[in-house]
């Protein structure tokens, strides 16, 4: 979703900026997750539903802003913001269910500070979205940004691995490892899934460890061009 709002013929108040109909998805969103979280131990399956569901959504707002011509700042950062939280939130539980606990606390800390330094980035450098990344040097960082499809599906098979492990936990302090394994051996049809969601989660969390990285480079080259001006 673009970051700069789009102006239209007729005259727009703040309140019908929040009534864009990309936002009132995202609103939708918020009240799924909310719900969800609620009811994640007492029913995991409509939790999982609902979590599915509202990451979906994610995808419809982007299509209606651009669709209905209702792009906003506001749309943008309700947009992430309800990505990051509730990845953070599942990141949370699970880190509560499985051990070796540090792993999801470490995902979520680099999937926050990765996405907070390129957004802070792009605020310095002046473009119009954080997905803006033609000028980087890094192919497959440019090739995550740049390919919907590719994008698409390094989320969903990220967001997808995080449900299914949720789903196979029956008790707390379980091995991660062992949980992914001895349920490929009960079930050799969830392998394929689980694969391809393992693979599109690798990818997505070398593209966060880019994109820290970038990022932090622009800032640091910021501080250092606005040294160097008379």
């Amino acid at each position: 979703m673009a970051k700069k709002t789009t102006t239209t013929n007729k005259k727009e108040t703040p309140l019908s900026v929040y009534l864009y109909v990309p936002n009132i998805i995202g609103y939708v969103r918020v009240l799924m997750n909310c719900v969800g979280f609620a009811l994640c131990f007492s029913n995991k399956k409509l939790f999982s539903a609902l979590y599915f569901i509202s990451f979906v959504c994610d995808g419809l707002d982007g299509y209606f802003a651009r669709k209905l011509n209702q792009v906003s700042t506001f749309g943008a950062v309700l947009d992430m913001v309800t990505d990051r939280i509730s990845t953070a939130c599942l990141l949370v539980i699970l880190s509560q269910v499985y051990r070796p606990s540090l792993i999801f606390l470490s995902l979520l800390a680099l999937d926050i500070a990765s996405h907070w330094l390129q957004m802070y980035s792009t605020f310095l450098s002046g473009k119009a979205s954080h997905k803006d990344v033609k000028d980087s040097t890094n192919w497959l960082f440019k090739l995550y940004y740049g390919n919907r499809m590719f994008m698409a599906y390094c989320c969903v098979a990220c967001e997808v691995l995080y449900i299914i492990l949720f789903l196979l936990a029956e008790k707390r302090n379980q091995n991660v490892n062992d949980v992914l394994v001895n349920a490929a051996k009960q079930n050799p049809i969830l392998f394929v899934p689980v694969a391809l969601a393992l693979f599109g989660w690798a990818i997505k969390q070398v593209v966060n460890v880019i994109q820290m990285k970038t990022a932090a480079d622009a800032c640091v080259l910021y501080d250092i061009n606005n040294r160097q001006k008379p």
